[in-house]
């Protein structure tokens, strides 16, 4: 797995995360959707991602 499937992988599961959250706990739990959101955002804008960072000292490669 490279750094990034891992990071659309987490990024996927923490929406479904929030989701299930919001839905069976507390409608606040949609503000982690709207990080989750924002962060992908801004990712693809400046390039720099907390995830892929964690992912990469974490051994997993960059490329196929």
């Amino acid at each position: 797995m490279t750094v990034n499937q891992a990071v659309t992988a987490f990024a996927g599961f923490m929406v479904l995360l929030s989701l299930a959250l919001a839905w069976y706990v507390s409608p606040y739990f949609l503000v982690l959707t709207a990080f989750v959101g924002a962060n992908l955002l801004q990712s693809a804008f400046t390039g720099f991602c907390p995830a892929a960072t964690i992912f990469r000292k974490l051994g997993l490669r960059d490329t196929a």
